[in-house]
C-alpha cells in the first residue's frame, strides 16, 4: 500500500506539501527529507503520513521522497503539536518553527565539557530554610504552575537544584533556562558538580554540530536535565517533569528573529503538553506574571512562593538616589559616589558600577546645522566605539579625531567616524552622552591605583574570566552593562553605583519604566549580600521619577499598583495583547495593497 508524507519547509508559506514514499522506505514522521521542491531541492520536515492522498490533489502527479537524511526521528508528536501552536500564536509557519526548535549540523563525537566559571563549586547539598523547604514541598507536591518570589541572595536556586534532583530521582527529565550566557555556564558548573553526566548546557558558544549531537543524546534520554537561554526550551527532553524559568522577568527570553515567540508563553505551552511543573522566579517579576499572581481563581493565577530573607548574613542595602542634573564636577562620577568608591577600597571592598549603554558616545550632532549621524538601516542614532585610549573629551563629547568606529547596536552597520559634519562641513560637530568606554576612562584617570575591568558585549570573550577574578579578588571595581545586575553572587561587593538610571526611561516602549525599575532593583541586590553594609548610589537626571524612587524604597507593591493601574486605563498588557504588523516590499504599490488586504482581514475582528 502506498504512503504519502506531508512535509513542512522553513519558508514562510504556511501550508503542508504532501510526497509520496521513498524507495528505500525509511521515511518517517519526525525525520528530515531531501525532496524536490519547484526547481530546487530542500530539505523539509516530515510532520504527518497516511495511506490516501488528499483529495484535492492528483496522486500520480506527487513526487517521491528523494533522500531521507536521518536514521532516527528527531522530533515526536509532542514537539510537532508544539511546533503547530508556535505557528498559529506567533504567525510563522510550521516549518520555520521547526526550524527554529532544531539546532542544524551533524553529528560529533567528542562534546564539551561544562564551561568553567573559575569558581570552586559545592556538589553539597545544603540545608534549606523554612521558606525553602515550603516552596520545595508545593514545587514538588502537586500543582502545576509556582513562583518563587524572593529578594536578590535568598536562596531561589538552591530550590531550583533540589526541585530538579527530586524530579530525576522520579524518573523524570528538567529544562533549567536561564536568560544569559554568563548565567548559564554558571548554573550548568553547579549543576554539573551535582548531576554529572545526566546534565548538559546549550548556548550560543557551542557549535552546530556540537548542539545538535547534544540533542540526539537528549531525545535518546542520555542527558535528562538541560541548562541554558531561551532556545533551550525546545529541548528534545524525555519525559519531561519540571521546567524552571530563572529570571523570568528578563528580556533575553523573547526571540527577535522568527518565530519571534517568547520563552515563557512557549514553556508554559510545553508543560501543559506534557503534564510537566512549570516554577519561575525572580526578584523583580514581569507584568505578566505579577498579575497572574494576583488573579483570582485557581486556573489563571501563579501560587506565589515567597522568600523573604538573604541566607547569608546580608541586608537589603542602603539605597540613595544622587540627583547629576547640575554636576558640578562634570564627567560621569558624581562626587558622592567618587567619595563611596574611595571609601570602599580603603576597606577592602569591591565595587560594581553599572550603566545599561556600551560603547564611548551614544548621540552625534552637529551644531551647525543640527546633523544627527544614524544607521542607514535603522534609523536608530550610531554609537560611537573608541579604539584607544584618551580622556574624556569635554565632559562626554567628542569630534571625528579620535579614530574608531560608529556602530548600529542593533542591526550591526559599521561605518568610520566623521571628521566633519557630513552634511555642511562644519567642525562644530561630535558625539554626546557616554557610555561604558568613557566610564572605564574617567574611572581609570580617577582611580589608578584600583584594578578596573569592565564587562559588556564589546569584550564578551573575557566576561567569564572577568566574573572568576572579581570574585575572587584581584579586581578591586567591575564596569559593565546588564549582565552585571542579573543572578550573579560576589560575596566581596560593597557598593553599587548607577552611572544614569535614566537610560532605559527615554525608549519608546510603554515597558520603559518596568524595566528601569527591575534592572535598578537587580544591580541593587548585588550590594551586601554577605554584609549588612551595602550601599547603592543611583545617579540620575530624573530623581523624581516613580521608576527610580520606588526602586530605591524596593517597593514593588507600590510600583506595580501604579502602574498596573496606568497599563490597564491604557490598554496595555496585561491587560491586551499587542500585535505588531512590518509588511516590505521592493514595491510601494504591492505593500499597500497588502496592508489594504491585512486590514480588510482584522477589521472585522
Amino acid at each position: 500500500m502506498e504512503t504519502y508524507f506531508q512535509i513542512v519547509f522553513g519558508l514562510p508559506p504556511n501550508r503542508r506539501f504532501v510526497y509520496r514514499a521513498d524507495a528505500d522506505g525509511k521515511a518517517a514522521v519526525g525525520k528530515r527529507a531531501m525532496v524536490p521542491f519547484g526547481r530546487r531541492e530542500l530539505t523539509g520536515f516530515i510532520v504527518g503520513s497516511g495511506s490516501t492522498p488528499p483529495t484535492d490533489v492528483d496522486a500520480a502527479a506527487l513526487k517521491p521522497i528523494r533522500r531521507v537524511v536521518d536514521q532516527t526521528p528527531l522530533f515526536g508528536e509532542d514537539e510537532i503539536t508544539l511546533a503547530r501552536w508556535l505557528s498559529g500564536f506567533y504567525l510563522c509557519s510550521e516549518g520555520e518553527a521547526l526550524s527554529a526548535m532544531l539546532p542544524a549540523g551533524r553529528r560529533v563525537r567528542d562534546l564539551p565539557e561544562f564551561a568553567s566559571t573559575g569558581e570552586t563549586i559545592s556538589a553539597e547539598w545544603h540545608n534549606l530554610s523554612g521558606e525553602q523547604e515550603a516552596a520545595l514541598e508545593a514545587v514538588t507536591g502537586g500543582g502545576r504552575r509556582f513562583y518563587l518570589y524572593g529578594v536578590t541572595g535568598s536562596g531561589k536556586t538552591e530550590v531550583f537544584l533540589q526541585a530538579a534532583r527530586r524530579f530525576l530521582d522520579r524518573g523524570q527529565s528538567v529544562l533549567y533556562l536561564v536568560p544569559e550566557i554568563a548565567l548559564s555556564r554558571q548554573t550548568a558548573a553547579d549543576i554539573k558538580e551535582r548531576f554529572g553526566t545526566a546534565a548538559c548546557t546549550l548556548h550560543s558558544g557551542l557549535t552546530a554540530a556540537e548542539k545538535f549531537s547534544y540533542w540526539q543524546k537528549i531525545r535518546a534520554g542520555e542527558i535528562r536535565i538541560v541548562v541554558g537561554p531561551r532556545s533551550a526550551v525546545f529541548a528534545p527532553v524525555v519525559n519531561p517533569g519540571l521546567i524552571i524559568i530563572d529570571e523570568e522577568h528578563d528580556a533575553s527570553y523573547k526571540s527577535g528573529n522568527t518565530p519571534r515567540y517568547h520563552a515563557r508563553q512557549v514553556a508554559m505551552k510545553r508543560a501543559a503538553l506534557s503534564g510537566a511543573v512549570l516554577v519561575m522566579g525572580s526578584a523583580t517579576p514581569s507584568a505578566e506574571c505579577w498579575q497572574l499572581m494576583s488573579a483570582d481563581g485557581p486556573q489563571s493565577a501563579l501560587v506565589k512562593l515567597p522568600l523573604t530573607r538573604r541566607l547569608a548574613g546580608g541586608a537589603a542595602p542602603k539605597i540613595s538616589i544622587v540627583n547629576i542634573e547640575h554636576n558640578e564636577g562634570g564627567g560621569c562620577l558624581s562626587p558622592e559616589l567618587k567619595r563611596e568608591i574611595a571609601k570602599t577600597a580603603a576597606m577592602g571592598r569591591q565595587t560594581i558600577l553599572f550603566l545599561n549603554r556600551r560603547g564611548f558616545a551614544y548621540f552625534y550632532h552637529c551644531r551647525s546645522c543640527g546633523f544627527e549621524l544614524r544607521c542607514r538601516h535603522c534609523s536608530v542614532s550610531l554609537t560611537y566605539h573608541k579604539a584607544t585610549g584618551g580622556g574624556c573629551a569635554g565632559g562626554g563629547t567628542t569630534g571625528g579625531k579620535s579614530g574608531g568606529f560608529t556602530v548600529c547596536h542593533y542591526c550591526g552597520y559599521k561605518t568610520a567616524v566623521p571628521a566633519s559634519c557630513p552634511q555642511c562641513g562644519s567642525l562644530d560637530a561630535g558625539f554626546t552622552g557616554f557610555g561604558t568606554e568613557l566610564v572605564e576612562e574617567e574611572v581609570r584617570r580617577t582611580f589608578p591605583d584600583l584594578r578596573v575591568a569592565r564587562a559588556d558585549a564589546d569584550n564578551a570573550s573575557e566576561v567569564e574570566k572577568t566574573f572568576a577574578f572579581f570574585k575572587s579578588g584581584h579586581i578591586d571595581l567591575v564596569l559593565g552593562t546588564q549582565m552585571v545586575a542579573k543572578g550573579l553572587n560576589f560575596p566581596g561587593v560593597r557598593l553599587v553605583g548607577v552611572i544614569l538610571a535614566d537610560t532605559s526611561l527615554h525608549l519608546p516602549d510603554f515597558r520603559a519604566r518596568e524595566r528601569t525599575f527591575s534592572l535598578l532593583v537587580q544591580v541593587a541586590g548585588r550590594a551586601g549580600r554577605y554584609f549588612p553594609d551595602g550601599t547603592v548610589l543611583v545617579q540620575t537626571m530624573r530623581p523624581s521619577e516613580e521608576a527610580i524612587t520606588a526602586a530605591a524604597r524596593l517597593d514593588l507593591d507600590g510600583f506595580w499598583d501604579s502602574e498596573l493601574a496606568v497599563r490597564r486605563e491604557q490598554g496595555f498588557p496585561p491587560f491586551t495583547r499587542l500585535v505588531r504588523f512590518v509588511i516590505r516590499s521592493r514595491d510601494q504599490a504591492r505593500a499597500e495593497a497588502a496592508v489594504e488586504k491585512l486590514f480588510s482581514i482584522i477589521q472585522p475582528l
